[in-house]
């Protein structure tokens, strides 16, 4: 995690035997020294995120929330396979260090990366920036997905990462169940996108890596360059179709979200941000790409899934085993997801 990012003492819900962690790093994590101090970075909805200092160097820890959690979620064991897969592309990603599974140790399992110097950027409009530099920043994050759909699968060992097949079909079967699973009332935008999404999927089959959460917020640039150093949080990552991607990464053109804001009513001009149009063509002269037919079904998708993640944090709000506090005010924020969503199936 960058500097800027916020950090508190560990909430008393994910409290862990410090001394077993000490013990762990000791035999596990080459070059470790102590001692060392535990802090909690306020994000991380999903996966409780702590930074571990010590006299010599800082390291980042991810692991699995206590409590009953819904089947294939908080997925820390994919993170730390899909970024040491990553390690040596061209791909950014933090060094890893140690994957723990054995839930023995501080309660669930973990893993150690190492902490990355930089900004973690939560606004879409880049305030205080001119235009030259968030056309750059813009840039660089259209070139690292590019780069990220374009990296061999074979080659990276990560054949069996995902399932072969439409992607689509899967996802949305996926997200229709976890949404089952927390629904707390029935959304009437929510029910349209699951009966019509299945209904107008693409046909092609293509599979590269999929982020699964790709944004400016999970990616840290660099402290003084319009470079990204290292892309985060890879928990929702598979083998899967690009256009879901970049749809997510473009959802920022859509609505405006409650805290980060969006790109809704920015003068593309002015600001140096580039329009929608332009960032699509953009990745798809870098994936050589012969344009991209039916874009409304992406987004529709996108907010869908969305929706969906965002009712499960809801919902662990509720069962009091969320990361975070703010969990139990994403009811009217999945809702309106939901909505946007809907509303996108108009265009198609």
């Amino acid at each position: 995690m960058a500097d800027d990012a916020e950090i508190t003492a560990v909430r008393d819900a994910h409290k862990f035997d410090e001394g077993s962690l000490v013990a762990y790093m000791q035999d596990n994590v080459d070059g470790y020294s102590g001692p060392l101090s535990v802090s909690q970075f306020e994000g991380g909805q999903s996966n409780p995120t702590f930074l571990l200092h010590t006299p010599d160097q800082d390291y980042v820890m991810r692991k699995k929330p206590p409590g009953i959690l819904l089947p294939s979620a908080h997925a820390v064991e994919r993170e730390y396979r899909i970024m040491s897969a990553l390690q040596d592309t061209d791909v950014p990603v933090a060094k890893t260090y140690s994957l723990c599974e054995d839930s023995e140790v501080i309660g669930t399992p973990f893993y150690v990366m190492e902490k990355v110097e930089g900004r973690i950027l939560r606004k879409p409009e880049l305030p205080g920036m001119d235009a030259t530099e968030r056309s750059a920043i813009y840039d660089a994050m259209n070139d690292t997905l590019a780069k990220m759909h374009n990296v061999d699968v074979e080659a990276a060992g990560l054949t069996d990462f995902g399932k072969q097949g439409n992607y689509f079909e899967r996802q949305i079967g996926r997200w229709t169940k976890q949404y089952r699973a927390s629904e707390t009332e029935v959304v009437p935008t929510m029910e349209k996108l699951i009966e019509w999404l299945p209904q107008n999927m693409p046909k092609d089959l293509v599979n590269t890596i999929c982020h699964g959460d790709y944004r400016l917020e999970n990616m840290i640039i660099h402290p003084t360059k319009p470079e990204v150093v290292a892309v985060l949080d890879w928990e929702l990552c598979t083998l899967g179709h690009p256009l879901a991607d970049l749809a997510y990464n473009c959802m920022t053109y859509h609505f405006m979200h409650p805290s980060s804001g969006g790109l809704v009513t920015t003068n593309y001009e002015a600001s140096g941000i580039p329009s929608e149009q332009a960032y699509i063509e953009a990745y798809c002269k870098r994936t050589g790409r012969d344009g991209i037919d039916n874009w409304p079904f992406y987004i529709a998708f996108s907010f869908f899934r969305l929706a969906a993640i965002v009712q499960g944090v809801y919902k662990r709000g509720l069962d009091g085993n969320a990361s975070s506090d703010r969990a139990k005010t994403y009811a009217a924020f999945a809702t309106m997801l939901s909505d946007l969503g809907a509303k996108s199936i108009l265009k198609a």
